[in-house]
């Protein structure tokens, strides 16, 4: 299996330099469980760090029972974010640089302390939070045409790209994020609303859910690291030439163009 995971890897890391999709993983490996799938994310990460990058961050994906649902499964997945996903706010994406993006909308947390799992709880993630900051999450697949089961996304990075930072800071203190509201926005025109419900019930359980995850490979959540805990609403698909912001009420907005 390690050298089944290595192979993997090397096809997932072929697919996003050429900008060449391919076919989904479970279709090419009939065995692929998801601790496998996951080994495979590690293995890229660790090739990636080892050529310079680094972590500033994780994202929770499939936190909404829609998602969940549709691909069959009854938990989220995660991913990591590194250093060269980081878009600032009103900053400019090449589409060429993708294979076929997506955007959605996210309250990021910034923590102020470490999360170890295995016990972590919603009241943990709280207290550990330094403070909210909007964010745009760019996703992208590296399997042909979206054809993704469980597996596949999480083999992939949880489908990540890249992340969109907005400058405003907030503190979580005094904010109901399950009410926090979201519209996200296309060329001007709404195009889908949300509220921090939308993750698991509230922000802090996906994020409580991911360090009790990351404790089964060993991976701590760290202070200064950036936390995406879930999409507000569905990922909507971009193209060059558009422009995609959210406002998130008192936490702030965020904005990427596309060329």
């Amino acid at each position: 299996m390690n050298a089944t995971i290595e192979n993997i890897a090397d096809t997932l890391l072929e697919a996003e330099k050429s900008k060449s999709a391919i076919p989904p993983l479970t279709a090419q490996y009939e065995n692929l469980n998801v601790t496998d799938a996951y080994n495979v994310q590690l293995e890229v990460l660790k090739r990636k760090l080892s050529q310079g990058r680094t972590v500033i961050g994780k994202k929770v994906g499939l936190t909404s029972v829609a998602m969940q649902k549709m691909l069959g499964v009854d938990e989220p997945d995660y991913g990591h974010l590194l250093d060269d996903m980081k878009v600032e706010n009103g900053a400019t994406v090449k589409v060429s640089d993708l294979l076929s993006p997506k955007i959605e909308a996210e309250i990021g947390f910034i923590l102020g302390e470490d999360l170890k799992g295995p016990n972590v709880t919603f009241l943990d993630v709280l207290m550990a939070t330094k403070s909210l900051v909007p964010t745009l999450e760019i996703i992208d697949s590296r399997i042909a045409d979206w054809k993704i089961g469980l597996i596949d996304t999480v083999a992939d990075n949880g489908s990540s790209a890249m992340v969109v930072v907005g400058e405003q800071m907030t503190d979580i203190n005094g904010i109901d994020l399950r009410s926090v509201g979201m519209t996200l926005s296309k060329n001007g025109e709404m195009v889908a609303t949300g509220s921090g419900a939308a993750a698991l019930g509230h922000p802090a359980h996906a994020i409580a859910w991911l360090a009790n995850k990351l404790h089964e490979f060993g991976i701590t959540l760290k202070a200064g690291e950036l936390i995406l805990p879930g999409a507000l609403s569905a990922a909507i698909a971009v193209e060059a030439g558009d422009t995609v912001s959210a406002q998130f009420g008192p936490a702030g907005s965020v904005s990427v163009t596309f060329e």
